[in-house]
């Protein structure tokens, strides 16, 4: 069971034996931690991706606002869609894919065309200010890439459209991991990730919404084409490339 589910689970037993309502306040990462026997920074990963499916909402400092607040009830129909993510590692990588980049290029087209503040757009740039470390393993940078992506398609403001993508983020992490022996120059396409990466967020944050959708598209295939791998293996007419001028996502 991935941690997400665990705090995931929790949430729900609370809000049906109603210790917990909507509006209120998740507990602590020191207790959550021990509760559910995970560390502190597993806590962390799962309310980001609770965040981003749209059940909690975060903010910092000490005052009445502060801390993870429920803001929707992870029922039927919301539930079922978030328990596909137990059958993912098993679902075709191509219908993984076409189905990422139909989500995705929406996701980013209605993101850009939002006025989004500061504070929606912290959790994404946070992610990509992490994903600058050029010491980072490949498994953990992607780890922090599939974040991105859930936490992108969070921006578009449809919590259904969040919660698939999030149901797909192990598989996605898991046959981009699986991929990178194939890449001939890892440290060079992380290089181009990023690069890709931030363009995607300077073209949400910008509004505009055809320039986000075409490079969250060209990133997509872009990785796939330079890593060989169906369905975009033997691309026609080369790989497809961005700004960042390498194949990418992640």
């Amino acid at each position: 069971m991935k941690n997400y589910e665990l705090v995931l689970h929790q949430v729900e037993a609370d809000l049906a034996a109603g210790r917990l309502r909507i509006g209120g306040r998740l507990p602590g990462e020191r207790v959550l931690a021990e509760q559910l026997g995970i560390s502190r920074p597993s806590v962390r990963e799962a309310v980001r991706v609770l965040e981003a499916m749209g059940v909690v909402r975060t903010a910092t400092g000490s005052g009445p606002e502060a801390g993870a607040v429920i803001v929707a009830e992870p029922v039927s129909p919301l539930t079922a869609v978030l328990r596909l993510h137990l059958a993912t590692n098993h679902l075709p990588m191509g219908d993984v894919v076409q189905t990422r980049l139909l989500l995705e290029s929406w996701s980013a087209r209605e993101a850009a065309a939002r006025e989004l503040g500061a504070d929606e757009l912290k959790v994404a740039e946070e992610l990509l200010d992490r994903m600058d470390d050029a010491a980072l393993p490949p498994e953990e940078f992607h780890q922090l890439d599939a974040e991105f992506h859930v936490a992108l398609s969070g921006l578009a403001g449809n919590v259904l459209i969040a919660a698939v993508m999030a149901s797909l983020r192990s598989a996605i992490h898991g046959y981009v991991l699986a991929a990178v022996p194939n890449l001939p120059d890892w440290e060079a396409t992380a290089v181009g990730l990023r690069s890709q990466h931030r363009a995607i967020l300077t073209a949400v944050r910008g509004r505009e919404p055809e320039r986000a959708a075409e490079l969250v598209t060209a990133h997509i295939r872009g990785f796939y084409q330079a890593a060989q791998l169906a369905p975009f293996g033997r691309a026609e007419g080369g790989a497809a490339e961005d700004d960042g001028g390498a194949a990418g996502l992640g």
